[in-house]
């Protein structure tokens, strides 16, 4: 299910397939395997997509993960809601830092 995920998230950043399979280095044909499921990408490519996505390839899996149990249980808000928490939690965490760091210029 990381190829759906991975395609969902290539969406939302804004490429498209050609754009994105020339950021990963792989074909169009290729992406677009890994996209459907029907092939597995290496953690190498997975790198190169949280590289891209500025964020960390565990990041990127744990999504994956939740994104497949909510799947199993078609409980698709669920999953819309945990994702929003850790969006508002992430984002606090980097208000939080940016105060500490005023406070101590």
């Amino acid at each position: 299910m990381i190829g759906e995920v991975l395609k969902r998230t290539r969406t939302i950043y804004g490429y498209n397939a050609t754009e994105m399979s020339l950021k990963l280095g792989i074909s169009k044909s290729y992406l677009s395997e890994i996209e459907n499921n029907k092939k597995q990408p290496s953690l190498e490519i997975l790198q190169k997509y949280s590289d891209i996505y500025g964020i960390k390839l565990s990041s990127l899996i744990l999504l994956s993960e939740d994104y497949n149990d909510a799947s199993k249980t078609s409980n698709s808000q669920e999953f819309v809601k945990k994702l929003m928490m850790r969006f508002i939690n992430f984002m606090s965490k980097e208000r939080d830092d940016d105060d500490t760091n005023k406070e101590e210029t």
